[in-house]
């Protein structure tokens, strides 16, 4: 590992791509401490404290942590790079739905970076209309004080901010475009890593004061082990891989019958990644945000939803943990034609052994996907509700982003970056004729 590393500033190309990762990186976390013009910071500070005290963090505390902070501090960067993960999302989804998009998306590279550019448009349009909402939202802002949020909430106020948020993000897509063009590959990717990342010192510090302050050290040995365990499950789910094997007919090859070799068709156990969690964290959590936005809850019934659906309950476990397997299959579904596998399969020769081409073909492979699924969504539903069983046991010893680190989007993000960002890594290192970062094998990343 040490030799690994001193290789890597041996080599000048490889060494300029992470400085200038490091750079842009930098300048990405500078850019999450600029709050918008007008701007009360004390009052914004007392507000969130007060929504802390309460226990109202909600779905905020989620896009909170993909930006890295910059929410609640209200920067030009308060959305993050989310508006561009919607607008992938809603993409993808089109191209199911939309024959002139899953055209488009066949025609190779060109259709691609046709595709790209519809994304982009997009993210205009979501990030403009998310800033326009949270502006709103600030404008109605307080602290426990009566300290108002914005300055002045006129007109000018919301186009400035409005203006500002779009840009920020904008600027964001754009950085993260240059990551992966002249930096190390998966500059999105990297970008939420590093926001998560950050804040990783100050919530062990807190978590650390916490227990020493009760006087329970073997909780320390606890949660350390706990979280190797769960840091280990993570990574099985990420690399977990179920390979059908393909064979092809024989071919000529000139004057010769040559033989093809034999391959397999790679079924990931977690296919659809993060993607389930953030839908049901947004829709586990979107009566509560409701009924605080709309005043609703001094009626019995609203108090008595969010109460159930409130993280830490025995419901809200459940009812989330059957959301992240349902989304499981939905996106894998849209992810993952077998008909056209077995299509393919067909026209080129190859045929699963045992397995008629064809219908047949299909049948057998979305058998072995929804197995496959089936066990990856468990299995994701339970390090997704880690947090929440933590939180339960042991409330007052752990803070809140401390317990997000042991399980659900932020453990898997921070694992799937770090297990693809080695790899490009070491296959850089490799492929220079330096030993990489094992010397017993390879390193693998999500999509090896």
């Amino acid at each position: 590992m040490a030799n690994a590393i001193v290789n890597i500033f041996k080599v000048p190309e490889l060494r300029n791509r992470i400085l200038f990762t490091l750079i842009i990186l930098i300048i990405y976390r500078i850019g999450c401490h600029i709050p918008i013009p007008g701007i009360n910071v004390e009052a914004l500070k007392g507000y969130f404290e007060q929504m802390a005290k309460s226990g109202s963090g909600g779905i905020l505390n989620l896009f909170d942590l993909f930006a890295g902070g910059a929410l609640k501090r209200f920067t030009i960067f308060a959305l993050g790079i989310m508006p561009y993960i919607t607008a992938s999302i809603i993409m993808q989804l089109l191209n199911v739905v939309i024959p002139a998009l899953e055209r488009l998306a066949k025609e190779g590279a060109e259709g691609r970076k046709k595709i790209n550019q519809y994304t982009r448009y997009g993210t205009v349009i979501i990030c403009a209309l998310q800033s326009l909402g949270l502006t709103f939202w600030m404008r109605s802002m307080s602290s426990s004080k009566g300290a108002v949020v914005p300055k002045d909430s006129g007109i000018m106020f919301v186009i400035i901010a409005v203006a500002a948020i779009t840009t920020g993000t904008l600027i964001l897509m754009w950085l993260g475009e240059l990551i992966t063009e002249k930096g190390i590959g998966n500059g999105i990717s990297l970008i939420i890593f590093a926001g998560i990342v950050v804040r990783v010192p100050a919530a062990v510090v807190e978590t650390a004061n916490r227990i020493i302050d009760r006087g329970n050290p073997i909780l320390l040995i606890i949660l350390l082990v706990l979280f190797f365990g769960v840091t280990a499950a993570s990574i099985l789910l990420t690399l977990g891989v179920r390979k059908i094997p393909v064979q092809y007919g024989k071919r000529v090859v000139g004057r010769r019958m040559v033989q093809m070799k034999s391959q397999a068709i790679p079924l990931r156990v977690n296919a659809a990644g993060v993607i389930p969690i953030i839908f049901a964290s947004s829709i586990v959590l979107l009566p509560s945000q409701f009924g605080n936005m709309l005043g609703v809850n001094k009626y019995a019934i609203f108090n008595k939803i969010q109460f159930w659906l409130s993280p830490g309950q025995i419901s809200y476990m459940i009812f989330y943990g059957l959301l992240i397997i349902f989304f499981c299959y939905f996106y894998t579904a849209i992810q993952f034609n077998p008909v056209d596998i077995a299509e393919n399969l067909k026209k080129y020769g190859g045929f699963i052994p045992g397995i008629r081409p064809g219908q047949k073909t299909s049948d057998f492979i979305m058998r072995i996907l929804n197995r496959v699924t089936l066990s990856g969504s468990i299995f994701l539903a339970v390090i997704a509700i880690v947090p929440d069983f933590i939180m339960r046991i042991w409330p007052e010893e752990i803070s809140p982003e401390m317990a997000y680190l042991f399980g659900g989007t932020s453990l898997l993000i921070i694992v799937g970056v770090a297990l693809d960002t080695v790899k490009q890594i070491e296959s850089q290192l490799m492929m220079r004729h330096y030993d990489g970062f094992s010397k017993k094998g390879r390193i693998k990343g999500r999509y090896s």
